[in-house]
């Protein structure tokens, strides 16, 4: 029989190593690689999701879409293709929003190209008359004609933190851990004209622009072989993964490229 005083103490060693297993989860989040855009764990992605994440908001952004319109392209993504460049799916589907070339979005290589992709979204949103007063639901219905419109809805609060990120609503709100610069890194002028519209990506900027460029390099810094972003006196390092206080606010955004980066 297990007395009273063992049975207390089994009890009790259960309840430290659950303390224990829920400060690790709390505390470091990231136990691999990866990104999030709430501090609450409900906006957590792996660097290839922020990546595209980013394009998605960076194509908005080129294109002068509002920040609902940004919100309603990530939940689509997030639902039909788990924020990932999908090589195939249900007939003929394929890319971030699998979209099928039988139905007009254009050629194979088309659809699986992130910024294309993206592009013919919004193009297709904004021909929508009264989008912009519509649920996240509703507008991505409008785009995808899915048979099952209300699975967009469970990724909105996903959406609506990471387009706060992206966007620059939310200042310093993407964070990114364990990223390994890819040295030497793709060409970010190039990168930033063909997905922001704009290769101005250092000195003094706007503070929802300059957020919006700021989280925009953090998500691609693995492969632009970044280790170091700054705006506004906070700075970002691939090292800790976190934002910091490294300066006085002064508006300013630059970066850096990991060492032998050309």
């Amino acid at each position: 029989m297990v007395t009273m005083g063992k049975w207390v103490a089994a009890v009790l060693a259960l309840v430290v190593v659950a303390a224990v297993v829920v400060a690790v989860v709390v505390l470091r989040p990231f136990a691999s690689p990866g990104c999030s855009a709430a501090s609450d764990g409900t906006a957590d992605m792996t660097i290839e999701q922020a990546d595209n994440a980013a394009t998605i908001a960076g194509v908005g952004f080129a294109m002068g879409m509002p920040d609902h319109a940004v919100t309603v392209a990530l939940a689509t993504a997030l639902q039909e293709s788990g924020l990932r460049n999908l090589d195939g799916g249900d007939r003929d589907s394929a890319g971030l929003f699998q979209q099928r070339p039988s139905q007009g979005w254009g050629t194979y290589a088309q659809v699986t190209d992130p910024v294309h992709a993206t592009t013919a979204f919004y193009d297709k949103l904004r021909s929508e008359p009264d989008w912009t007063a519509m649920s996240v639901t509703g507008a991505a219905q409008l785009v995808q004609r899915s048979a099952a419109p209300e699975a967009y809805a469970r990724w909105e609060p996903m959406a609506r933190a990471v387009a706060s990120a992206f966007t620059g609503e939310e200042p310093a709100a993407l964070s990114c851990h364990g990223v390994t610069p890819t040295v030497p890194g793709a060409d970010v002028v190039t990168l930033a004209a063909h997905e922001l519209g704009t290769a101005r990506l250092s000195g003094p900027q706007p503070q929802a622009r300059g957020w919006a460029i700021a989280t925009w390099l953090v998500a691609h810094a693995a492969r632009l072989g970044l280790d170091t972003v700054t705006f506004d006196g906070e700075t970002w390092t691939a090292s800790s993964g976190d934002w910091s206080t490294r300066g006085a606010p002064d508006g300013v955004l630059s970066l850096h490229r990991a060492a032998s980066a050309t």
